[in-house]
C-alpha cells in the first residue's frame, strides 16, 4: 500500500461499523479526490523537473495510528471490540470516565475513592475492587497507563481530551501480557487535524462544579500535535468530597522521513481531594450525602466515623468525622511516552517504544494513612510483517516487552491532627516488580470471507518485596518484623479465533481467550482480619474463555453487536473490606464461572434521529470455593459454590433516543433522553446481603452547529433518585457462639461500604473554536 493510500485505510479500521456505513460515500470520494491530486502531482513534477520533488501531502495524511505496524487496541481481529466516539459525549458534562466507557456493553462504572476516581469493570474484572481498574489494560493512544503492578486509575485524565475509546473484551494476555483478565480500554486522544486551531470551552454545574479547559492542536505536512488542559474543581454533593486537580495531555508525530516516524506522548494530573467515609448500609439509608457530619461529638444521624489514635503510637482511640480527621488524596501522575517506528521495507516494520510512569501519592484516607512513590518503565519492541503465504494474504507479529516498577510504599498510625496528623509508622512495603516476555501473533485470510488468527504470549513475573511491619504495645517497647516475600510467576497464554463474512454486511467470530493476573505486592502482606500480616501464598489467577459474536450493519441504518461468552476462572482473586477501619484483605477461590450476553445496537430510523442501546448480562459464580471465618478461638468453614460473586452487577443497560438537526438555519440544534438501570447484586460471599438496583434518568439539549460556538445544557438524574454509586464487598463475620456466620442484620451495619451516586445535577457548558 503506498503511503498516500495508508492514512485512509487506518482511518477507515479506527471508525465503529455505524460510522463506516454513514460515510462509505464520502469516504470513497475523499480517496478518489486524494488520487488524483496525486496523479496531478506526478504530471506536474514531470512537466517541471526538480532536484527534489516535495513530497505530496494532504489533510488526511494520518501519521497517529501505528502506520504499517499492528495497531494494539484500535483494530482488533476476531474480538469483542467496542469503539465509543465523541460523538456520543462531545456536548454533554463528561465529568468523569464513567460517562464514556459506560456506553459500551459489558462495561460497568462505580465511584471510586473519593469524588472523581472511577472504577470501571469489564465482563466484572474490577468487580472486588473499589477504586481505579484491576484485571483489564488501560492504554492511551496505544501506550500503556497501567502500571506493572496492575493499576490504573482514571481520575488523571479529562474526557474533554478524547475522541474515541475503544473497549477491547475478553481475556486478552496473549496480546496485552499481565492482568488482561477481562481485556483493554484505550482513550485516544483528538487528533491536531480535527482541531486544526484552538478550542476553549467551560462547564459548570451544581455542587460548586467548574470545568476550565483548552485544546490546540495542527497538522501540518510532517508533523501533527494536540495540546490539552484542564482545571477542575467542585464542591461535591456528599459532605467532605471538595476537590481541585488540573490535567495536561499532549501528542505529537513527525515523519523524519518516508520510513520513520516518531510519536510522543506526556500526560500529568495532580488533584486535592477531599474523602468521606464509606458508609454501612443502614448509614447509608438514613443519611446517604453525610449532611451535619462535621464533628463527631455533635454529628447528624448516620454520618461514618473513623477510629484514630490519641497519640498516633497505641492506647487509647478517638472517632473522628471524615471532616474531623481531613481525609484526602494528593496525588500526582506523570507519564511520558516516546514510540519509534521504521519500515523495513515495504511489507514490514519495526517499532519499538518506552513509557515512564511515576505515580506519588500521599493519601491520609484513613486510620492508616498511605504515602508512597511508584515508578515504572516499559519498553516494548516488535515486528509486523504483512504479505502472503501461499497465495492468502497474511499478517504477522512478533515482539518482546519489559516492565519494571519500583514500589515504595509507607503506612502510619494517624493522629487527631487532621491531613497533617501522620503518627508513627505502622509499616513499610519496598522492592520491586518485573514483568518480561514475547508474544507472536498470525492474521490469515483462509478466503476473502474467512479469517483464523492464532496468537500466544508468555511472561515471566517476579515480585521481589520486603514488608516491615511495628508494633506497638502498652507498657513494652515497640517490636519491628520483617516479612519478605520472592514470588516468580510464569505464564503463558495462547488465543484463537475465527472471523467470517456470512454476507455482506454480516460478520461472525468464535475465540477461545486466555487471561492470567499475578497477586498485587500490598496483597501478600494483610491478614484476613484486614490488619498487616503474611499473606504471601496468594496465587496468580487464571481463565479460559469462549466468545461467539456477530456483528450486522444494515446500510446507515442499523449497526448491531450480539455477544455471549463463558469463562471458566482458577484461584480468581477476591479482595473485600475488613470494616472502615480496616484494610483490604485478598484470597484464593478455586474455581469459579463467569458467563454471560452483551447486546449492542444504533438504529437511525430517519434523518437527525438515533436511538442508541446496550444490555449486558452476568452470571458469575463460585463454583468451587470453601470460605473459613474465625472469630477468636471459634473457626468454622462455609461452601459457597454455587454462590454469586459479590460486585458483579448481573444485569445493567443503558439507552439513549436523540435528535439532531441535520441541516437547515439549525443545523447542529437537538438533544436527547437517556436512561440507565443497574439491577441489584450481592455485597458479600454468602449472598446475604445485596445492594438496591436503581433506573436513572438524564435529559440533554445542546446547538452544535458547523461555526465556531456550540452550546448544551444537561439534567442528570433527572428525577432526583438517592442510589448506591458504589459499593465495597464486605466480609463475613462468624458468631463466636453459635459457630454460625451472622446475618444480614450485622452485614446492614457494617460500615466501609458505600458511597452514594449523585443526586440530580443540572450542568451548563460553553465551548468555542477558534
Amino acid at each position: 500500500m503506498s503511503r498516500s493510500r495508508l492514512p485512509a485505510a487506518l482511518a477507515l479500521a479506527c471508525l465503529p461499523a455505524a460510522a463506516l456505513a454513514q460515510t462509505a460515500t464520502d469516504t470513497r470520494r475523499a480517496e478518489l479526490l486524494r488520487e488524483r491530486a496525486r496523479i496531478d502531482a506526478e504530471l506536474a513534477a514531470l512537466d517541471t523537473p526538480a532536484p527534489t520533488p516535495a513530497p505530496v501531502h494532504t489533510a488526511d495524511t494520518d501519521i497517529i495510528v501505528t502506520g504499517k505496524a499492528l495497531p494494539l487496541t484500535t483494530r482488533v481481529t476476531g474480538q469483542t471490540v467496542t469503539t465509543i466516539t465523541d460523538q456520543s459525549f462531545r456536548n454533554t458534562p463528561a465529568t468523569t470516565i464513567a460517562d464514556i466507557v459506560r456506553l459500551s456493553p459489558g462495561v460497568a462504572v462505580i465511584q471510586g475513592n473519593g469524588p472523581r476516581d472511577v472504577g470501571v469493570s469489564v465482563r466484572g474484572s474490577n468487580a472486588r475492587n473499589s477504586f481505579g481498574a484491576r484485571n483489564i489494560q488501560v492504554y492511551e493512544d496505544d501506550f500503556p497507563v497501567t502500571q506493572p503492578d496492575g493499576l490504573a486509575r482514571f481520575d488523571l485524565t479529562d474526557p474533554h481530551a478524547y475522541g474515541a475509546v475503544d473497549v477491547v473484551r475478553g481475556p486478552s494476555s496473549a496480546r496485552y501480557g499481565n492482568y488482561a483478565i477481562g481485556g483493554a480500554v484505550n482513550f485516544r486522544t483528538r487528533r491536531g487535524r480535527d482541531i486544526d486551531g484552538v478550542e476553549a470551552g467551560l462547564d459548570a454545574g451544581g455542587d460548586g462544579y467548574a470545568n476550565a479547559f483548552a485544546t490546540i492542536g495542527h497538522a501540518g505536512a510532517d508533523a501533527e500535535y494536540s495540546l490539552f488542559g484542564s482545571f477542575v474543581r467542585a464542591d461535591g454533593a456528599t459532605g467532605h468530597t471538595q476537590y481541585e486537580t488540573g490535567t495536561i495531555n499532549a501528542l505529537a508525530t513527525y515523519a523524519l522521513s518516508d520510513r520513520d516516524r516518531l510519536t510522543a506522548k506526556f500526560i500529568y494530573n495532580e488533584g486535592e481531594f477531599e474523602l468521606s467515609t464509606r458508609l454501612s448500609m443502614n448509614q447509608y439509608r438514613t443519611n446517604p450525602y453525610q449532611r451535619g457530619c462535621e464533628a463527631a461529638a455533635a454529628a447528624a444521624p448516620g454520618c461514618g466515623t473513623i477510629s484514630v489514635l490519641a497519640n498516633g503510637i497505641n492506647g487509647t482511640r478517638i472517632a473522628q468525622t471524615a471532616a474531623e480527621g481531613d481525609l484526602a488524596r494528593n496525588d500526582r501522575r506523570t507519564i511520558a511516552g516516546l514510540r519509534y517506528e521504521h519500515d523495513l521495507d515495504g511489507d514490514t516494520v519495526w517499532r519499538t517504544q518506552g513509557v515512564f510512569d511515576s505515580r506519588v501519592v500521599n493519601q491520609p484516607t484513613s486510620p492508616t494513612p498511605f504515602r508512597g512513590t511508584l515508578e515504572s518503565y516499559n519498553v516494548t519492541s516488535d515486528l509486523t510483517h504483512r504479505g502472503r503465504i501461499a497465495g492468502m494474504d497474511a499478517t504477522g507479529f512478533v515482539g518482546v516487552f519489559y516492565n519494571y516498577l519500583d514500589n515504595q510504599s509507607l503506612s502510619f498510625n494517624k493522629t487527631p491532627a487532621g491531613r497533617n496528623g501522620i503518627g508513627a509508622p505502622t509499616q513499610n512495603v519496598l522492592g520491586d516488580i518485573r514483568n518480561m516476555g514475547a508474544r507472536a501473533r498470525i492474521e490469515l485470510g483462509l478466503t476473502p470471507d474467512l479469517q483464523v488468527i492464532a496468537g500466544i504470549g508468555a511472561e515471566r513475573s517476579i515480585i521481589n518485596v520486603r514488608q516491615t511491619a511495628y508494633a506497638y504495645p502498652l507498657a513494652a517497647s515497640a517490636t519491628i518484623a520483617t516479612a519478605p516475600a520472592l514470588r516468580r510467576f510464569w505464564n503463558v497464554a495462547p488465543e484463537a479465533s475465527l472471523v467470517w463474512r456470512a454476507i455482506e454486511g454480516v460478520k461472525l467470530h468464535a475465540r477461545l481467550g486466555t487471561g492470567y493476573g499475578i497477586p498485587q505486592a500490598g496483597a501478600l502482606f494483610v491478614t484476613a482480619a484486614g490488619i498487616p500480616g503474611n499473606n504471601a501464598d496468594l496465587k496468580a489467577q487464571k481463565t479460559v474463555g469462549i466468545d461467539v459474536g456477530a456483528t450486522v450493519a444494515l446500510g446507515d441504518t442499523l449497526t448491531a453487536e450480539l455477544t455471549g461468552y463463558h469463562e471458566w476462572f482458577r484461584n480468581e482473586q477476591i479482595s473485600q473490606s475488613a470494616g472502615v477501619n480496616l484494610l483490604a484483605y485478598t484470597a484464593n477461590a478455586p474455581r469459579s464461572v463467569h458467563r454471560g450476553v452483551e447486546l449492542g445496537l444504533e438504529w437511525r430510523p430517519w434523518r437527525g434521529t438515533k436511538l442508541g442501546a446496550s444490555y449486558s448480562y452476568n452470571d458469575h459464580h463460585y463454583t468451587d470455593f470453601v470460605e473459613r471465618l474465625t472469630s477468636g478461638a471459634v473457626s468454622a468453614t462455609f461452601d459457597r459454590a454455587g454462590n454469586r460473586i459479590p460486585g458483579v452487577i448481573p444485569t445493567f443497560a443503558n439507552a439513549r433516543v436523540g435528535y439532531d438537526r441535520p441541516e437547515g438555519a439549525l443545523k447542529g440544534l437537538g438533544g436527547f433522553v437517556e436512561v440507565t438501570y443497574r439491577s441489584r447484586y450481592a455485597l458479600d460471599n454468602g449472598n446475604l446481603l445485596k445492594a438496591p438496583g436503581y433506573t436513572l434518568a438524564n435529559l440533554n439539549l445542546h446547538y452544535d452547529p458547523p461555526g465556531w460556538l456550540s452550546l448544551f445544557v444537561s439534567v442528570q438524574n433527572l428525577f432526583d433518585k438517592t442510589y448506591v454509586g458504589s459499593a465495597s464487598v464486605l466480609a463475613d463475620s462468624l458468631n463466636a457462639a453459635t459457630g454460625q456466620q451472622y446475618g444480614e442484620a450485622i452485614l446492614m451495619n457494617t460500615t466501609g461500604s458505600i458511597y452514594a451516586g449523585q443526586p440530580r445535577t443540572l450542568y451548563a457548558g460553553v465551548k468555542a473554536r477558534f
